[in-house]
């Protein structure tokens, strides 16, 4: 969808009264669009009066969109159950295809709304060869969201058109200010938005009512080094916070929930070149079971792209890099692009 072609529609929203979103009203409201907004409750500390403040600040109507049982059920149950299972979950990335863009899609197919809309940074692209949508990376490359956005289905992104697609963080940040928007001198929040606190662990301890069990702290040769805390306390990668001292760095290189253990090593033990994904879906074009593709492709939120050959099998792909990857985490994402454009995604098994 081209900006030439937004004028007019009549657009909804999701509005979080965050700078992002509200910024997105200016810019819809320049392109003309009838633009009302929707805040998804999501759980009972959902700050549905910052949508409203900055909804009746900028003279828009707000719908509320109660998600909390979806909620519950598909993204705090998957967070618990992958913590548990001794992989560290994503849940912005489950949050995007289970919940927040399908509620939305459907509530503007239910009210007609022409499109639907939110504060990311990404573009979405057709393409021409096959008619087939996909995320590509914002121009801000510091702000990029295609990462979290690789779930998406074909009939979400054809609905979908995201204003901020053009525009800077830092840009968008001083012109609120100017403008004296209600979101203006709010902080972006870097923490999990259902555990405030951002304490994973003492999260699920208390949602499950039980303790996880202590283990043993081994290492690549199975020699106990001490005592950890329960599985869902670590992740692959983690150096701090584990409790142990061994006179050297220590690393999470590998966790096994079903011994119990959680294996220490130095850091180069964490660089792998090879692994596997499963779930996968497709955006810019469809690779068939068998087929062999050279993308690149990013294994977390933060992380350089690497070149690689992804080779389908079924619903899930080998994966070898060109270079070695720190820290390749089960639960994460694996996105792969063809230059800007998501191609697909899966979970790292």
């Amino acid at each position: 969808m081209n900006e030439k072609d937004m004028k007019n529609k009549k657009v909804l929203l999701g509005m979080s009264g965050g700078i992002d979103s509200t910024y997105a009203v200016l810019r819809l409201k320049e392109l003309g669009c009838q633009v009302e907004g929707a805040v998804l409750k999501m759980f009972e500390n959902t700050d549905i009066e910052a949508a409203q403040r900055a909804a009746d600040a900028l003279g828009v109507k707000l719908h509320i969109i109660d998600c909390t049982e979806d909620f519950s059920e598909c993204v705090i149950g998957n967070f618990v159950s992958e913590y548990c299972a001794a992989r560290t979950p994503n849940p912005c990335v489950v949050c995007n295809r289970e919940v927040k863009f399908k509620k939305l899609c459907d509530y503007a197919r239910e009210n007609s709304f022409d499109n639907v809309s939110t504060g990311h940074y990404a573009h979405i692209k057709q393409n021409a060869e096959n008619g087939r949508y996909c995320i590509s990376r914002g121009i801000d490359s510091r702000k990029d969201q295609s990462y979290v956005l690789w779930r998406l289905s074909q009939e979400e992104l054809e609905m979908l058109f995201f204003p901020l697609a053009a525009d800077v963080k830092t840009d968008v940040k001083n012109i609120s200010k100017e403008l004296e928007l209600p979101s203006a001198e709010s902080k972006e929040s870097q923490e999990i938005c259902f555990i405030p606190s951002n304490d994973h662990f003492s999260y699920i301890e208390e949602l499950l009512g039980k303790k996880f069990p202590e283990g043993d702290f081994i290492d690549s040769k199975g020699n106990v080094l001490g005592k950890h805390k329960g599985v869902p306390k670590y992740t692959i990668g983690q150096r701090k916070g584990l409790g142990i001292s061994l006179g050297r760095h220590a690393f999470v290189t590998h966790i096994d929930p079903d011994n119990n253990t959680v294996t220490l090593g130095d850091e180069e033990e964490l660089f792998k070149t090879e692994f596997n994904i499963s779930d996968l879906v497709f955006q810019k074009y469809v690779l068939k079971d068998g087929e062999s593709a050279r993308l690149s492709v990013k294994v977390r939120y933060a992380a350089k792209p690497v070149l690689c050959s992804a080779t389908v099998h079924g619903n899930g792909a080998h994966i070898v890099l060109d270079e070695p990857a720190r820290a390749i985490t089960p639960g994460q994402s694996a996105v792969f692009y063809d230059g800007d454009d998501v191609v697909f995604g899966g979970f790292i098994d």
